[in-house]
C-alpha cells in the first residue's frame, strides 16, 4: 500500500509504481509521480515542521512553490544535504530521505516551543528594541545566540560534489507558465514559426487544469488537452519546452533567469547529468502566464497542521489521489473552496461543514454542494481552530457575533480568493494598478516588451483566459517578426467560475483580539503584528514589511502580502492603493548557489588566461602570480635562489645587458576611424591631433571627477588608427569606458573600437643590448636611433611574421616592445631568447618589472593611485595638454578641493637605514610621539629592495609631499618606528640618459 489516505481510482498516478522513502527516520511508501508532500499526506502525516519564531507545529499549506511551512532537508549522502526544500515541490524517488528542520530534540516535542508561551516578548519589531543592555553582552551573548538561532535549515558543511550547467538562449517569444494561458500563448506563437521557449516550474504542464475537474477544451478533459498541447509543442523544431523550470528573475532588456531542476527527482542521477541548469534567456517578447495564488483565511490558530488551502487539497486529490483527511471542514469567502468540497465528497470523504463568510451566495457549485448533502453555513466565521499537533476542530460563530459551535474535523480547507501572481511583472519594473472592483493588483504600466495573460492579468474564466492568451501569443510572434498564425484557437467547452473573495483578517481576528491569526506563515507574522506596526508609526507598507518581516525572505509575500496590506490599510483608515504594494524582488523562489555559480568554482572560479609564452616559462621553472585573470611569470629562480636572489639577479641583468619580459597581458585597443584623433583628444588628457604617425605618447585617462582612471602608451599607426595600451587589470573597464562615451556622449564621431588584447603577444626586450638582440631578426625596419627614436612605432616583420615594433621603455633602459600575432608569440620569444643568450640576456618576471619601474619613478595605476589621485598629485602635469579646452575630467580637475594646498602627492622615500624595506600600505606620520590615534599624513604605495641602488626605495602619497623634500617623516610599525626621508621619485639614472643606450 502507498498510504491509508490514498483514494482508489483517484488521481493520475499508477499504483503499481511504488517508491520507498523516509521522513525523520520513519519509512513510508509512496508512488512514483508523488511529491514528498503528497506521499506524506497519503500516509496520514501532516506535521512536517516548526515555525521560524514561535516553533509552532506546522503542516502543509499549499501544493506548490508558494509553500511557506513544509521546508525540509533532503539527504542523499554526507555531502548532499539540501536544506529548506519545499516538500510540495520535491518529487519522490525510491530511497529519498527527508528530515524536518528547526526543532529539537524531535518534531513532536520541540523545546523551542517555549517561544510560543513567551510570545509577548517576541512581538513585532522586538529586535529593534531589545538586546541593548548591558552593552558588553551583545558580542558575548546576544549576537552568538541570535546567529545560532537564525534560519531554519542547516547549511551543508562539505563541498558540493554535484555539477551544474548554464546556458544562454535567445528566442523570439518566451512564455513563462504552462497552464491553460501559457499553453494557448505558446501554441499561437509557435504556429507562426518563430522561436519559442515555454517554461513551467512543475514536472507536468497544466497549471490549475491539474485539479480542475470541470474544465474541457477542444472536446477533451482540461488536463488531457494540456498534455496533448505539450506533446504538440515538443514535436515542433522551433519550440523548446522546459518543465521543472522556474523563472526566478526578470531583468533589463527582456533578460530572464530560469533554473531547471535536471536530476533532483532521480534516484541515481548519471554522472553526465547536471543537478540544475541555469538558463539565461534573452527574448524579443515575453508572455507572462504565471497564474494566481490562493489566499488563506486569517483566523485564530489558522496554522495548525491539517489546515490548508482548498486548491491544494484539490490538487492532492485529483492529481495524486490523496485525501487530506477523513472528516474535512471548509472555511471560505469564495466559490473555489466549494469545488474542493464537492470533489472530496464524491471521492468518499466526509465534509463536516462548509462555513462561508458571505451572507447569501448563489451559484451552480453551491447548489451542487447542497444536493450532495453537505452542510453549508452562510454568514458565519471560523473564529478559531482546535488541536495542537493536528487540527481537531473548528469553532464557528455568526460573523456579527453570537453563539459558538464547535465542529470536529481532522482537516480544514480555506480560501479567501486568488491573488494574481505579479512577481515577474513587478521585477520587470512594470507598475501594477489596483482594480477597485475586484480588489486586486494587476499589471498596469509595462516597462518592457512583455504582456501578462490569464489569472496573473486578473482575467477571470477559462474561456476569456484562453482567448486572451492565444491573441497575446499571436501578437507577440507578429511583433517579433512572424507572419500570421496558421493554427486554430483552442475552444473552451466547459469551465469553472470562481468569485472574488476577501482581503484582510476575518471575524475573530479583528482589532479587539490578541489571538495568533497568521498572515505570514513563514515569518510568524500575525494580524495583530501588522496592527502594532501601524500603531507604532509605520505608515508605508514597506516600513510595515520591515518592522514585522511580513512578505520577506524566500516567501516574498506570495500568500501574505495582500492580507497584510489590507489589515494595514484598515488600521490606517486608508484605501489599499494609498498604502501601496511592496516590491517583489528576485528570486521568485530560492535559487541554489550551485546553479548560479555553475562551473565557476575551484580552478574554474575565474577564467584563467595564459599568454603564448606560458609553456616556455613553466619549462624554465617560473613562479607565477595571478594578475587579474592572467597567470604571469613572477620571477625565474635558478637553483638555490629564493625570490629575493632571483629578483636581484634579474634587475641587475636588465641594467647591465638585457632582459626579456612577457608584456602580452597589457590591454590593447585599436581606435580606428576618420575621427579617431578627435576621440582620443576627448578621452585622454594629452593632445593627439598633432602626433605624427609612427610616434608614441604616454597618455592619461581620467574619470569625470578628475581622478586618474588608467594610463598607457599610445602609438599612432596612421592618421585614422591608434594602438592604445592600458594596464593589465584595466583593459575591460577602459574598453567599456571608451565605448560608453562613444555611444552616449560622442555618437557623432566616426570611430570604431576593437579590443585586440589577445590578438597580439608582446615581448619587451629591455637593456643596453636590446637593439643588438632584436636587429638581426627584424625585416623592413631601420633600427637606428635616428630612424627609430625613443617613443616610436613601426610596422614590419620579425622572424618572418608581422610585427608592430614599439621603441619604448618601462625600465628606463633602451627598450623595445615586440608585438606579434599571438599564434607566433612563443616562436618569436624563443628566437629572441636564443639571440639574447649571445649577449647574456635573462628572462625577468613581474616582480623585477615592478622594481625596475620604481627605480625610475614610473607609476602603476591602482597601486600608486587609489581613485583619488589627480595628474598633479602624481607629478604628471606635463601629460595634461595646456591648450586643450575639453576632455573627460577637465572640469573635475578644476574643482577647488582638487587644486587646494595640502593634497596628498606622490613622492619618493628613502629609509634612514638603507637595509630596511618598508611595508606597502604602511602609514606615515610627522610626529611618532603624538597621542593615539595619530594623525596620518600619507601611506606607502610601492616599496622594494633595489640591488641596482644598493638600498631600499619606496614611493608614497604624502600630504603636501613636494613641499617636504628632504624632511624626515616616520612610519610607525609594530616593531618600532622607521625614519624616512622625503625624496624625488627617481632613484636611478635621474638624467634619463640610459634610454638611448
Amino acid at each position: 500500500m502507498s498510504g491509508a489516505f490514498r483514494i482508489p481510482r483517484a488521481g493520475r498516478l499508477s499504483q503499481a509504481k511504488t517508491a520507498r522513502f523516509s521522513f525523520d527516520g520513519q519509512s513510508y511508501t509512496g508512488i512514483e509521480g508523488d511529491t514528498l508532500a503528497s506521499a506524506l499526506l497519503a500516509n496520514g502525516v501532516h506535521l512536517v515542521g516548526r515555525s521560524f519564531k514561535y516553533h509552532r507545529p506546522r503542516g502543509f499549506l499549499s501544493a506548490g512553490a508558494e509553500e511557506p511551512n513544509a521546508l525540509v532537508q533532503i539527504v542523499r549522502d554526507d555531502a548532499r544535504k539540501t536544506p529548506n526544500v519545499r516538500a510540495t515541490v520535491q518529487e519522490l524517488y525510491d530511497g529519498l530521505a527527508a528530515n524536518s528542520q528547526n526543532r529539537w530534540p524531535s518534531l513532536s516535542f520541540d523545546v523551542g516551543a517555549v517561544n510560543d508561551l513567551a510570545s509577548p516578548m517576541f512581538s513585532a519589531g522586538f529586535y529593534y528594541k531589545t538586546f541593548m543592555w548591558p552593552k558588553a553582552a551583545w558580542k558575548s551573548l546576544y549576537e552568538p545566540k541570535i546567529r545560532e538561532a537564525a534560519g531554519l535549515g542547516v547549511s551543508p558543511d562539505k563541498p558540493d560534489p554535484d555539477h551544474y550547467s548554464s546556458r544562454y538562449a535567445h528566442c523570439d517569444v518566451l512564455v513563462l507558465g504552462g497552464g491553460a494561458a501559457g499553453l494557448a500563448a505558446a501554441l499561437a506563437a509557435a504556429e507562426t514559426g518563430v522561436r519559442v521557449i515555454l517554461a513551467d516550474e512543475q514536472a507536468e504542464f497544466g497549471g490549475s487544469l491539474r485539479f480542475e475537474t470541470g474544465a474541457r477544451i477542444d472536446g477533451q478533459d482540461g488536463f488531457a488537452w494540456a498534455q496533448a498541447a505539450v506533446a504538440r509543442l515538443s514535436a515542433m523544431d522551433n519550440v523548446r519546452v522546459l518543465p521543472r523550470t522556474t523563472a526566478f528573475g526578470y531583468y533589463a532588456q527582456n533578460f530572464v533567469g530560469l533554473v531547471e531542476r535536471v536530476s533532483d527527482h532521480l534516484k541515481a542521477p548519471g554522472h553526465d547529468l547536471p543537478r540544475e541548469r541555469l538558463w539565461q534567456v534573452r527574448a524579443k517578447r515575453v508572455v507572462l502566464a504565471s497564474g494566481a495564488i490562493e489566499r488563506h483565511m486569517v483566523f485564530a490558530n489558522n496554522d495548525r497542521p491539517g489546515i490548508m488551502l482548498a486548491g491544494a487539497a484539490r490538487t492532492f486529490l485529483n492529481q495524486y489521489g490523496v485525501a487530506v483527511g477523513r472528516n474535512v471542514g471548509v472555511y471560505t469567502a469564495n466559490d473555489s473552496a466549494y469545488a474542493a468540497a464537492i470533489d472530496l465528497k464524491k471521492a468518499g470523504v466526509n465534509i463536516a461543514a462548509i462555513v462561508d463568510l458571505r451572507d447569501n451566495p448563489t451559484g451552480p457549485v453551491i447548489d451542487e454542494a447542497r444536493a450532495l448533502g453537505i452542510e453549508i453555513n452562510f454568514g458565519r466565521a471560523v473564529i478559531r481552530a482546535g488541536g495542537k499537533l493536528r487540527v481537531s476542530s473548528m469553532t464557528v460563530q455568526p460573523k456579527n457575533g453570537g453563539g459558538e459551535r464547535t465542529i470536529s474535523v481532522d482537516a480544514i480547507l480555506m480560501s479567501a480568493g486568488w491573488t494574481p501572481s505579479v512577481h515577474l511583472f513587478s521585477q520587470s519594473r512594470g507598475k501594477v494598478a489596483f482594480n477597485d472592483e475586484t480588489k486586486r493588483f494587476v499589471p498596469g504600466t509595462y516597462a518592457q516588451d512583455c504582456v501578462s495573460v490569464g489569472a496573473c492579468n486578473g482575467t477571470d474564466g477559462l474561456s476569456a483566459t484562453v482567448d486572451e492568451a492565444y491573441a497575446a501569443g499571436a501578437k507577440a510572434a507578429k511583433d517579433a517578426g512572424a507572419k500570421t498564425a496558421k493554427g486554430a484557437k483552442p475552444k473552451v467547452d466547459a469551465s469553472e467560475s470562481w468569485s472574488r473573495g476577501m482581503l484582510g483578517a476575518a471575524p475573530g481576528a479583528g482589532p479587539d483580539t490578541t489571538v495568533k491569526a497568521f498572515v505570514d506563515f513563514q515569518n510568524d507574522v500575525t494580524a495583530k503584528d501588522i496592527r502594532q506596526a501601524v500603531h507604532e508609526g509605520m505608515r508605508s507598507i514597506e516600513h510595515v514589511k520591515r518592522f514585522t518581516t511580513n512578505g520577506m525572505a524566500t516567501d516574498q509575500g506570495k500568500t501574505s502580502n495582500m492580507h497584510g496590506l489590507a489589515i494595514a490599510a484598515e488600521t490606517l483608515g486608508k484605501p489599499i492603493p494609498e498604502v501601496g504594494l511592496t516590491t517583489f524582488r528576485a528570486p521568485y523562489t530560492p535559487v541554489t548557489f550551485g546553479a548560479i555559480v555553475s562551473h565557476a568554482r575551484g580552478p574554474l572560479f575565474d577564467p584563467t588566461r595564459k599568454t603564448a609564452t606560458h609553456p616556455w616559462a613553466e619549462a624554465q621553472g617560473a613562479v607565477f602570480e595571478d594578475v587579474g585573470q592572467w597567470k604571469r611569470a613572477w620571477y625565474f629562480p635558478k637553483a638555490g635562489e629564493d625570490m629575493h636572489a632571483a629578483v636581484d639577479r634579474e634587475c641587475v641583468a636588465v641594467r647591465t645587458t638585457a632582459g626579456l619580459f612577457d608584456a602580452s597581458t597589457l590591454g590593447k585597443i585599436e581606435v580606428v576611424g576618420p575621427d579617431a584623433a578627435k576621440f582620443m583628444e576627448l578621452l585622454y588628457t594629452n593632445p593627439w591631433e598633432k602626433l605624427e604617425p609612427g610616434r608614441c605618447r604616454y597618455g592619461i585617462m581620467l574619470r569625470e571627477d578628475g581622478f586618474i582612471y588608467d594610463d598607457g602608451v599610445v602609438g599612432r599607426l596612421a592618421p585614422d588608427r591608434f594602438h592604445v595600451t592600458t594596464t593589465t587589470g584595466g583593459a575591460p573597464r577602459v574598453m567599456n569606458h571608451m565605448e560608453d562615451y562613444l555611444q552616449t556622449e560622442f555618437p557623432h564621431l566616426n570611430v570604431w573600437l576593437t579590443s585586440i588584447t589577445e590578438q597580439w603577444a608582446v615581448i619587451a626586450v629591455q637593456g643596453p643590448k636590446s637593439r643588438d638582440i632584436i636587429a638581426p631578426l627584424v625585416e623592413g625596419i631601420d633600427m637606428s636611433d635616428e630612424a627609430l627614436p625613443h617613443m616610436s612605432v613601426r610596422e614590419g616583420k620579425i622572424c618572418g611574421v608581422p610585427t608592430r615594433l614599439f621603441r619604448m621603455s618601462f625600465t628606463g633602459e633602451r627598450g623595445f616592445e615586440v608585438n606579434v600575432p599571438a599564434d607566433y608569440g612563443q616562436a618569436v620569444w624563443e628566437a629572441l631568447w636564443a639571440e639574447g643568450q649571445k649577449h647574456g640576456a635573462t628572462a625577468y618576471g613581474t616582480e623585477s618589472m615592478h622594481v625596475l619601474r620604481a627605480e625610475k619613478g614610473y607609476i602603476i595605476v591602482g597601486q600608486d593611485t587609489d581613485g583619488t589621485v589627480t595628474p598633479n598629485d602624481a607629478g604628471l602635469d606635463w601629460a595634461v595638454g595646456k591648450k586643450k579646452t575639453d576632455f573627460v575630467g577637465i572640469r573635475g580637475m578644476a574643482r577647488p578641493d582638487l587644486v587646494a594646498k595640502g593634497r596628498k602627492q606622490l613622492v619618493g622615500l628613502k629609509t634612514k637605514d638603507p637595509k630596511v624595506v618598508l611595508e606597502e600600505g604602511a602609514q606615515i606620520v610627522e610626529d611618532p610621539k603624538q597621542a593615539i590615534p595619530m594623525k596620518m599624513i600619507g601611506h606607502v604605495t610601492s616599496s622594494y629592495w633595489s640591488q641596482n641602488c644598493g638600498r631600499s626605495i619606496a614611493l608614497a602619497l604624502v600630504a603636501g609631499g613636494r613641499d617636504r623634500m628632504g624632511d624626515t617623516l616616520y612610519v610607525p610599525m609594530p616593531n618600532g618606528v622607521i625614519e624616512v626621508e622625503v625624496t624625488g621619485m627617481v632613484f636611478f639614472d635621474e638624467t634619463g640618459g640610459r634610454l638611448n643606450g
